[in-house]
């Protein structure tokens, strides 16, 4: 299994127009990427400028499939200006197997 994070900033005040975006494509990536077997969005309890996400895939290449799907580039498109800051760790998760 393929594991990654992603940890967003938001800009002050984005909260409200980015959670709806994210839960979207949170829902479209398990639905229409067959790869894609978990999509969490956890949101700091204390900053709501703080997104946290889990996403559990096949492989890399799943993960990739991802990344160029439309429903991605649409959401990505989206979100520019409501984001200040991305950052993205990749694992590969070994247990369990």
């Amino acid at each position: 299994m393929f594991v990654v994070t992603v940890k967003f900033t938001l800009a002050a005040g984005a909260a409200e127009a980015f959670m709806p975006l994210m839960q979207a494509q949170a829902k479209n990536s398990v639905a229409l990427e067959p790869g894609c077997h978990q999509f969490d969005v956890c949101q700091d309890p204390e900053d709501a400028a703080i997104v946290f996400l889990y996403e559990l895939y096949s492989d890399e290449a799943a993960f990739k499939g991802h990344l160029a799907s439309d429903h991605f580039k649409q959401f990505d498109a989206d979100v520019i200006d409501l984001v200040t800051a991305k950052q993205v760790a990749c694992y590969h998760r070994s247990y369990p197997s």
